[in-house]
């Protein structure tokens, strides 16, 4: 009996152990590892989701005490099991595997994949922050004009009770206040909605993609972080970012999305140094010469009088996840304040409090912009208290989502959003037809 140990963060791990290792009896999981997500370590994966052969479910640990697991419950495999994190990162932790006494491995994304009975489009990346939401709902927009009913299923994000979000279908606002979603829930699930798309998520991928089918004409695999899809792409759209040129190469399983990809999208091209485009053209050409390639341009709105922002003392709060762990140090509330004329961006660190001040002590590249991080209700409280603390004459919100729908914010505010816009021919459109998704793309803008 081989006893194994799946280092994760809560997403792929979870996945990977549903779809491999549940069901077999040569093999015992016997602990997950958790890290990049608060507050995950500790809990326990449970019985109802685990299967028969777990019927205590089975304890989640802190990734650093992984030696520790490994000589006390006589470990034989470790299996790495997230993403965004560096190809050395990958090592160090099988460093500690290999040293400890147990064999390390990687599972392929085919043998992880489900298979669908509706064609399926992936918009992945090669890391957080790429544009890739932009991206898919771009896709989601083009499928829906071509008339086709849309399902997009979205990268697992079970911060809450696991038993609850084995499946769960987002059609309206409402449905998002009664799964008690976290800001990076919403992030991801609210523009979906905002244009008429149905959104699944959850645990029990092989379960959410039933239901999906029973509503869907196309299935949308709506990525997260970097990772690799978790359904058999018809057609496999990868978004990669010369604001970070090289990355593509050194970040695991980013570079494994760029050498599977049909599609890359080189996005930001309005902004990025042309060098950095340049670069990341290289990359494709030599790591996946047979991928079509896209340029896209990532222009923002600010939804609301622009001039606003002139003169003021602002407060820039970008998406949370592609400042930490996406190592991006600056977004689209950055980039209006500084292209209308605001007299200075307001430093947070000061005014930070709890879980908001720790972020910044373990990000010190973060600086200058808050972070929207609220992966639960406590650190939504710090993020709406170092909000209120701070000195600035105006909020400029550069997440997805609204953030006052979920924080009242005692300051003036404004939202800045991204858009992709295509450059040049193939469209997305364009090899939607070719792939035979949709039928004709002449109607769509």
């Amino acid at each position: 009996m081989k006893r194994v140990v799946i280092a994760g963060a809560a997403g792929r791990d979870f996945h990977n152990f549903n779809v491999v290792f549940r069901d077999r009896d040569d093999t015992t999981v016997v602990a997950f590892t958790a890290t990049q997500i608060p507050d995950i370590d500790g809990r326990v994966y449970p019985a109802e989701l685990a299967g028969g052969r777990y019927p205590q479910g089975i304890p989640i640990v802190a990734e650093e005490k992984l030696a520790e697991l490994i000589h006390a419950e006589i470990v034989d495999e470790v299996v790495f099991a997230y993403s965004d994190v560096t190809h050395e990162h990958v090592m160090h932790v099988g460093s500690t595997a290999l040293a400890a006494g147990a064999d390390y491995r990687l599972l392929s994304p085919r043998a992880t994949e489900l298979s669908s009975t509706k064609p399926v489009v992936a918009i992945c990346a090669v890391r957080t922050g790429s544009g890739k939401s932009q991206t898919t709902r771009h896709v989601a927009h083009v499928l829906r004009e071509a008339g086709k009913r849309v399902a997009v299923l979205r990268h697992p994000m079970p911060y809450g009770d696991l038993v609850s979000q084995a499946v769960q279908r987002f059609e309206r606002y409402e449905d998002l206040d009664e799964a008690d979603c976290t800001i990076e829930e919403r992030e991801e699930y609210e523009p979906h909605l905002a244009e008429g798309n149905l959104v699944f998520a959850g645990i029990d991928y092989a379960a959410i993609l039933t239901r999906a089918e029973e509503e869907a004409d196309v299935i949308v695999w709506d990525g997260g972080n970097n990772d690799t899809p978790f359904i058999t792409p018809d057609l496999h759209i990868v978004v990669c970012d010369p604001h970070r040129a090289g990355h593509e190469r050194r970040y695991h399983p980013g570079e494994t999305n760029l050498r599977m990809a049909d599609v890359c999208v080189v996005n930001k091209v309005d902004t990025a140094p042309p060098d950095g485009v340049e670069a990341v053209l290289d990359s494709i050409r030599e790591l996946n010469p047979n991928a079509e390639i896209i340029r896209a341009a990532s222009p923002f709105v600010v939804e609301g009088n622009a001039e606003d922002i002139r003169d003021k003392r602002v407060l820039a709060i970008e998406d949370g996840p592609t400042l930490t762990h996406g190592d991006m140090a600056y977004g689209a509330a950055v980039l209006a304040a500084k292209q209308y004329g605001a007299a200075e961006l307001v430093d947070p660190r000061p005014f930070a409090v709890g879980s908001i001040q720790e972020t910044f002590a373990k990000y010190p590249h973060v600086a200058e912009l808050l972070p929207a991080m609220g992966y639960g209700r406590k650190q939504m409280e710090d993020l709406r208290e170092t909000i209120a603390r701070s000195d600035a004459e105006l909020v400029l919100i550069g997440t997805p989502i609204d953030l006052r729908r979920v924080i009242e914010l005692d300051k003036p505010a404004l939202r800045v959003t991204y858009r992709l816009q295509e450059l040049g021919e193939p469209t997305l459109a364009d090899l939607l037809v070719a792939r035979g998704i949709i039928e004709s793309a002449g109607a769509i803008a």
